[in-house]
């Protein structure tokens, strides 16, 4: 393998598509080029299933590397965001039939980061060059101990925002001096939708389920009240279609507020909104409860507290954080998400050697 070698991230959203290209020299990825494609929701709406975009979110990417002349034949790799799939442990993978199977029929759920490795092997293919996934959502590393909900139908799944976590971490522990494996860190990821997880040694030992569990984020609930949810399910009020999306789609700061903008939030509460002030409040207090409930998780053996995540970037939000949690170890803001690089560097990695790619 060359020293020097071009990637192309991917990473779709719902409402817009994210891609990168990187060139890896030496043990170093550095960014060429990075986009955003936005989607109109009436784009999106035309399409009855998330795998039926596949072809117009192609053609945003193509045609935006087109417009760049970016010629797709100097690529050596092609790395797409994991989707809904089996639990799996950390790593980067080869996109191969099985995983395609998996994602085109949505077996495990629809989501737009299902397309992610749809897109990487469809431009892959052509120019045979391998495509990867690098810690997908779905990366499972729990201890059994966690999987226990309280009710045998119900057991704890893995589901988080792993790509960025470990990605964060693995920096974080490199300006410590130290590795990834060797030490212990609490990680929340504050965007949309909000994972704390705690890092045992490189692994991720426990995970609040981002979609259905933990503190409430700008558009999901989080944990609810057991009994009252089931009540409001069977009330007739809502469909079942209905409650899923109050769950996670608008839920959380959306469900009180009316916005699923932390900026404009805070706007309002600097205004004096006491109501968005509250809000606000509620939801950097539930995200330092769950931090303090992974701490145990790790016997309060934590070298760091880690926030990251688009939130992250809001002074005002981290700052309702950051004391409640201080006592427990030192806290490490790293704002944003560096998904499009950790896709390139999980794939670089592999490329030199340095990792070995696994088989889905």
């Amino acid at each position: 393998m060359q020293q020097r070698a071009y990637i192309l991230s991917i990473n779709p959203g719902n409402t817009s598509t994210k891609f990168g290209v990187f060139v890896g020299e030496g043990r170093e990825v550095r960014e060429v080029l990075v986009r955003t494609v936005r989607h109109s929701p009436a784009d999106l709406e035309r399409y009855p299933k998330v795998v039926d975009q596949l072809e117009f979110r192609l053609q945003a990417v193509t045609g935006a590397l087109a417009d760049v002349a970016f010629n797709l034949d100097h690529l050596a790799a092609v790395a797409g965001r994991g989707g809904l799939l089996k639990p799996l442990a950390g790593g980067t993978y080869r996109v191969n039939e099985a995983m395609l199977a998996d994602l085109w029929e949505a077996r495990r759920g629809e989501h737009a980061s299902n397309l992610g490795a749809l897109m990487a092997h469809r431009l892959a293919e052509p120019l045979s060059i391998p495509s990867f996934i690098v810690d997908p959502v779905s990366v499972d590393e729990m201890d059994d101990v966690a999987r226990l909900s309280g009710l045998p139908d119900l057991p704890r799944h893995s589901l988080s925002h792993a790509l960025n976590m470990k990605a964060v971490a693995r920096q974080v522990a490199a300006r410590m001096g130290r590795h990834y494996r060797e030490v212990n860190f609490v990680v929340a990821h504050l965007g949309s939708g909000i994972s704390v997880v705690p890092h045992r040694r490189g692994r991720m030992v426990d995970v609040n389920n981002a979609l259905n569990e933990g503190p409430f984020s700008p558009e999901r609930t989080g944990t609810l009240p057991a009994t009252e949810l089931v009540r409001l399910c069977y009330s007739g009020r809502y469909t079942e279609r209905e409650m899923l999306r109050k769950v996670a789609g608008e839920g959380g700061m959306y469900a009180y507020l009316g916005t699923k903008d932390l900026e404009e939030a805070v706007s309002r509460a600097r205004s004096g909104d006491t109501e968005a002030d509250l809000v606000i409040r509620a939801m950097a207090y539930q995200v330092a409860k769950e931090i303090g409930a992974m701490a145990a998780v790790l016997a309060g053996e934590v070298d760091r507290i880690v926030l990251t995540g688009a939130m992250a970037h809001s002074d005002y939000f981290i700052d309702h954080i950051i004391p409640r949690v201080s006592f427990i170890a030192p806290v490490v803001v790293v704002p944003g998400e560096d998904e499009l690089p950790s896709l390139a560097q999980g794939a670089y990695r592999v490329l030199l050697g340095e990792e070995e790619a696994m088989d889905y």
